[in-house]
């Protein structure tokens, strides 16, 4: 098959600990160096926290596997400081369309609105994403990747976990104070601890296939219902970067793995969609089965379990590594908290609560998806015909055609960690308590920036500044907290950024108002931002005993958050 890709080696390399007298001790352990993992190392990596990162393997995956990220996934990774040669290298899209038969039913805007800075969706390959990973973990001091380690064994205790661990000179031990399982859909750790992977199989099977081509096919997703070149089946594509297209094509339960991925059964299904003359090679052929499985829970004492190691649902709406990513932010900070004694441990459990929620969110839309696009009775089959032809001509039915719900990030509207509304504020629109922060554009020294870069890795009180003093005053609440708190003030004009500023202030210009009203914001109005990116409180005006609970409640530290988040 033909390859645009080069697999690199980054090769073994022996640890001090193999060489050490006494087994060594590290403050975080991950196993799993594909997307979650490194993101969750290197977010570490960033607050300071030293990571050992172990993988048994020592390159990249192999074939494009997850392709689709979007618009929050390149939030985290900008923050992370890995997004630019992502989004530089990915093929951005934001609309998609639907076909049935030989007709289209209708198309999609997944961001009709201006004013981010990332798109909505980049196709990219996985190879890709994980080579600029590793490059942003290798610059990185605070972690170490070592390639051909193999976890063949976890013990876990009160105070830590105890992995033996296989490398090509040999079995050693080692320690970690926690453990994070990245290690995938076939975990080993999970097997390890004898941990139940709950949840449906679906009987069928789609073929994927990466093909090579100068395709006149636009920037978009392509999604058909019982296509005139797969009759009865469906079809999915997308264009990804070096001229490779994604092609899924539906083959049902009965079909044969080893046969159809052979490529005398592959090519003539891919000339029927592409034309008998239109040229093409092959790149990587896969055959996969609809899965929607978790775990009960995702924090087993010191063990934390991320990514497909943790939850799995079918590919239908980009969900799988999306969601993975938003496991990794959302433990991170958490993670940090409590090895730096500033948070109870009993702050994990707010991880395993959030995230859950949010699993259960993604395999609901993920099995509503898989139901739509595989009926399995002709009833079902009636059924779902019937919406696409009303789709056709009726927007009302458009909201009933499923094929496949988009990833979107998880609000957790009922997190022990968020502080309600106070009775009597009025606030509209979508940034609740638990809400992901949405991007908006500022001026910063009168020159363009965006609002999530001024956010950073530690809790931000985010104040709509009238004047400095208002912003000084909370400036002096921020200072007194043992938890680490920036504060940004937005401003409506330059000048009172700039007042602001030269009062020694992160300050921003709000130049168009697009800022306040995204957030529902007034002068005044304060916005206590988690290291997440998430909603944790707001007020119209500022109250600092109201925004100390509110703090204590966003790192487990009230008792109501701890007995809940348990």
């Amino acid at each position: 098959m033909h390859s645009t890709y080069a697999y690199p080696r980054f090769g073994y390399r022996r640890s001090p600990d193999q060489d050490a007298p006494e087994r060594a001790r590290h403050p975080v352990v991950i196993v799993g160096a594909g997307p979650v993992g490194l993101s969750t190392a290197i977010d570490l990596a960033l607050q300071g926290v030293r990571v050992v990162v172990l993988d048994e393997d020592d390159t990249v995956s192999i074939g494009s596997r997850a392709v689709c990220y979007a618009k929050r996934s390149l939030d985290i990774w900008d923050r992370l400081g890995v997004a630019a040669p992502m989004v530089a290298k990915g093929v951005g899209w934001q609309h998609g369309k639907v076909f049935h038969h030989d007709h289209l039913v209708y198309e999609f805007n997944l961001l009709p609105e201006s004013g981010h800075k990332m798109p909505a969706f980049i196709n990219l390959q996985q190879y890709y994403l994980e080579d600029y990973l590793v490059q942003r973990a290798r610059g990185l001091p605070n972690i170490e990747l070592r390639w051909k380690h193999k976890v063949l064994g976890v013990a876990p205790a009160e105070d830590g976990v105890t992995l033996q661990v296989e490398t090509p000179d040999g079995v050693h031990a080692l320690e970690a104070e926690w453990l994070v399982a990245a290690d995938g859909a076939r975990s080993a750790i999970r097997r390890q601890l004898g941990l139940e992977f709950k949840g449906q199989v679906f009987r069928d099977r789609f073929l994927i296939a990466d093909v090579v081509m100068q395709g006149d096919f636009p920037a978009e997703r392509w999604f058909w219902f019982d296509p005139p070149f797969h009759r009865e089946q469906s079809a999915l594509l997308h264009k990804q970067s070096d001229n490779v297209w994604r092609i899924d094509l539906q083959l049902g339960w009965d079909a044969d793995p080893e046969e159809e991925q052979k490529p005398e059964r592959v090519i003539p299904r891919l000339k029927a969609m592409l034309g008998e003359d239109k040229p093409f090679e092959l790149e990587w052929v896969s055959i996969y089965t609809f899965q929607c499985r978790r775990l009960d829970r995702f924090v087993h004492g010191r063990v934390l379990f991320v990514g497909d190691a943790a939850h799995q649902v079918s590919p239908f709406g980009a969900r799988g590594a999306n969601s993975g990513l938003q496991d990794a932010e959302n433990l991170a900070w958490k993670l940090r908290l409590v090895l730096d004694g500033l948070a109870p441990a009993g702050l994990l459990e707010s991880y395993d609560a959030e995230r859950v929620l949010a699993a259960d969110e993604n395999i609901l839309n993920s099995t509503r998806s898989t139901d739509f696009i595989t009926p399995k009775t002709p009833m079902a089959r009636a059924l779902r015909d019937a919406v696409l032809d009303l789709a056709r001509d009726h927007a009302f039915a458009r909201p009933l055609v499923n094929s496949g719900r988009l990833s979107m990030p998880s609000t957790y509207a009922d997190s022990a960690l968020n502080t309600p509304d106070a009775a009597g504020e009025d606030f509209a629109g979508a940034m609740v308590p638990g809400a992901p922060c949405t991007d908006a554009p500022v001026l910063k020294e009168g020159r363009p920036a965006w609002l999530l870069e001024q956010l950073g890795f530690d809790f931000t009180a985010m104040l709509f500044a009238e004047t400095p003093a208002q912003a000084q005053a909370v400036a002096a609440w921020a200072a007194r907290q043992a938890i680490p708190v920036r504060v940004l003030a937005v401003a409506p004009d330059a000048a009172t950024a700039a007042a602001c500023a030269a009062a020694g202030l992160p300050a921003v210009e709000d130049h168009g108002g697009l800022v306040a009203r995204r957030y529902d914001a007034r002068p005044g109005t304060l916005h206590l931002i988690r290291p997440d990116q998430h909603v944790a409180a707001r007020r119209r005006r500022f109250d600092p005993a109201a925004f100390d609970d509110a703090l204590a409640r966003a790192t487990g530290r009230a008792p109501a958050a701890l007995e809940h988040a348990a």
